[in-house]
């Protein structure tokens, strides 16, 4: 009987040890995503991060307002020849 005993608490001293392993890796896990997400945050708020965001806005709405007034031209020729003709 003291020998099943002995076992057991041998079994549950080896499962608390690996547990304690697992617990800390799960720590460092957690910690490392923290520190990665804290970074990322950091770096999109900066100054030149949202200069740069600004910029490229500010280019495809420049790129948009291009195609409008190409599309616009367009219209406006095709109903200048469309009065010539007639």
């Amino acid at each position: 009987m003291s020998n099943f005993l002995k076992n057991a608490l041998e079994d549950m001293k080896e499962s608390a040890k690996a547990q304690r392993q697992v617990d800390k890796a799960n720590f460092e896990a957690n910690r490392a995503e923290s520190k990665a997400h804290f970074e990322e945050v950091k770096a999109r708020n900066s100054i030149s991060a949202q200069k740069a965001e600004q910029q490229a806005k500010r280019e495809e709405a420049m790129a948009q307002a291009q195609q409008r007034i190409a599309q616009a031209q367009a219209r406006i020729d095709a109903a200048k020849q469309d009065t010539k003709t007639d």
